[in-house]
């Protein structure tokens, strides 16, 4: 193996480009050469790909999101557009891809293995729901964009003595708003995985009030039903009920930006250095990931084979905590 490549897929979050970096430098230590393909598998199929050495990557480890930027490609998911793929990284004299995403751009990675290209995946989402990692690269610092959002509206929730619904990611898993509600200390936090009714929650903010507390804190992912909107003129219509006042933040795509924070840098550092060592060993299908605090290989196919769930231990621990 003379000559990798490395992208960036899906959606972004911090830590990216740690972790692209950590491919770099200990690929160039192991003497080969890099190439990063931009806007991942879109940049695959239209050849778009730079060389890469160590000052490429210099100073990236505090900047968020990913200098080789990314997409999500409709073509590549076709026989076609992978074959097209495959094409290229032979045309370019790539001999092995480390590819760095969710459970999208992984599956896209089992689809080249499949083909029979040498390829290792890094687990990298804000949702933390791929298999075969304790956590992914960018949740760290995901969450604490959160909290740092939550202690602000707490503020001006508690000196106006309102209830605050804040919509946090998460369209299909709701590990965000569960564990941001546990670190931030809402009184609240709805989820897709677990069915609460609207009557429910406003049950919760009335017991607040009746309690004496100055706000309540509802963290909600973006996935739960029937959503923020609906739940919050909801409890408007129901203001004279419940005592509080109520206002709606959604916090939006400011989840996925900024300063990697130190835990991300180095989970990257660690999963990168790992997956360029897999290469060289002669893996291929599979995914490097944290698992019970130590670097381990998980097959593709096992981690892609379906979302990862909750631990409802983490829900019964939330539930007390919300009281």
């Amino acid at each position: 193996m003379n000559r990798i490549a490395v992208l960036t897929s899906g959606g972004d979050g911090p830590g990216l480009n740690p972790c692209i970096r950590a491919v770099v430098r200990t690929a160039i230590d192991k003497g080969l050469q890099v190439k990063g393909v931009r806007r991942g598998y879109s940049g695959l199929i239209s050849l778009e790909m730079i060389d890469l050495d160590a000052r490429s990557v210099g100073g990236v480890l505090n900047q968020g999101g990913t200098f080789l930027g990314t997409a999500r490609s409709l073509e590549f998911k076709t026989k076609q557009g992978q074959r097209e793929a495959l094409r290229n990284l032979n045309r370019s004299g790539v001999d092995g891809l480390v590819v760095i995403g969710g459970n999208g751009s992984l599956t896209g990675a089992l689809q080249l293995h499949e083909l029979n290209f040498p390829v290792v995946g890094i687990p990298a989402t804000i949702d933390n729901d791929v298999n075969g990692t304790d956590i992914s690269i960018g949740v760290d610092t995901t969450l604490n964009t959160i909290i740092s959002a939550v202690d602000k509206i707490k503020d001006t929730a508690s000196s106006h003595q309102r209830a605050f619904l804040i919509e946090a990611m998460g369209r299909d898993s709701g590990y965000l708003a569960l564990m941001a509600s546990i670190a931030a200390g809402a009184e609240l936090a709805l989820i897709p995985e677990v069915e609460v009714s609207m009557d429910e929650v406003i049950k919760t903010v009335d017991e607040a009030y009746i309690r004496g507390k100055a706000h309540c804190i509802i963290i909600i992912a973006e996935g739960w039903q029937p959503g923020a909107r609906p739940l919050y003129d909801f409890i408007k219509e129901r203001r004279e009920e419940i005592g509080f006042g109520v206002r709606l933040t959604v916090l939006g795509h400011v989840q996925r930006g900024g300063a990697p924070m130190a835990y991300d840098r180095i989970l990257a550092t660690r999963l990168g250095a790992a997956a360029v060592q897999a290469l060289l060993d002669g893996q291929s299908g599979v995914m490097v990931g944290m698992v019970e605090g130590k670097v381990g290989l998980t097959p593709l196919e096992e981690a892609v084979a379906f979302q990862k769930e909750l631990d409802m231990e983490i829900c019964e621990l939330a539930r007390i905590m919300e009281q």
